[in-house]
């Protein structure tokens, strides 16, 4: 398969190591140096676009991404609030593909299979109240993240009794705290930690005045996101439409 990375980080030099190991090809690497090589014989070979850049940059780069026949798998996350009707439409009407999954890895994607099981079952003892924090290194721009927002919109989609999320308190690198715990009953409180070089940790809980449960993901490295993204842009490749998670690992509970 013959693969475009858009964005070179950490992640964009890891996806490259994964995807050739697995004898794929990179057939062009856009990054902030050379973005005008997206309209290029190169870029427009590829059967499918990796993107991991910015929550500024992503839905810009679907359009460019999509303008030269090329699918996208991404992993950005920020744009949705005020571009998710545009990507669906284009997605749903205007015969374009992207697979978009604020988390890629294997390990999040059974997590959050628990998770929405779990919320399933709390549904019917409002005893119990649930809040997530989650905690990442401290180059991370957004909070909370992608996947804590995934799981919590899950939790809400589940759970009568909770509406929506809001986000809590941000604990930065300096020892200050942004934010309130204050909130609604109604609502899903987020706190978010950002300190050292964390890949990544995401902690559900669900309390009540007799006892609590939590579950936790811990990411190790990148790498488990990485080889999601490369296994992501396999399904791709012979897929349409908007993709996930929940169409690339199908749980049956």
């Amino acid at each position: 398969m013959k693969i475009a990375l858009i964005g070179y980080g950490k992640m964009g030099h890891m996806i490259e190591e994964i995807a050739l190991s697995r004898g794929h090809e990179i057939v062009s690497i856009i990054d902030v140096d050379n973005a005008a090589d997206i309209d290029s014989d190169a870029f427009r070979s590829a059967d499918v676009a990796i993107e991991f850049t910015s929550p500024t940059a992503a839905y810009g780069n679907y359009l460019k991404a999509w303008a030269q026949g090329v699918k996208v798998v991404s992993g950005s996350t920020g744009w949705l609030k005020e571009h998710e009707a545009d990507v669906r439409k284009a997605c749903t009407e205007g015969g374009h593909t992207l697979f978009w999954a604020s988390n890629f890895s294997l390990g999040v994607a059974i997590f959050s299979a628990v998770n929405k099981y779990l919320a399933r079952i709390m549904n019917a003892y409002p005893s119990y109240d649930v809040s997530e924090v989650e905690t990442h290194h401290v180059h991370k721009l957004d909070a909370p993240s992608g996947t804590a927002i995934t799981l919590a919109e899950q939790i809400c989609a589940c759970v009568d009794r909770k509406q929506d999320w809001v986000k809590g308190t941000v604990s930065l690198p300096d020892g200050t705290v942004e934010g309130t715990t204050e909130h609604p009953a109604t609502q899903l409180r987020i706190d978010a930690i950002r300190q050292g070089e964390v890949p990544g940790i995401h902690t559900i809980t669900w309390n009540s005045e007799a006892d609590e449960i939590s579950i936790t993901h811990s990411a190790h490295s990148r790498r488990g996101f990485a080889l999601g993204a490369v296994l992501a842009a396999e399904f791709t490749a012979t897929h349409h439409g908007l993709l996930s998670t929940d169409d690339l690992f199908q749980w049956d509970l």
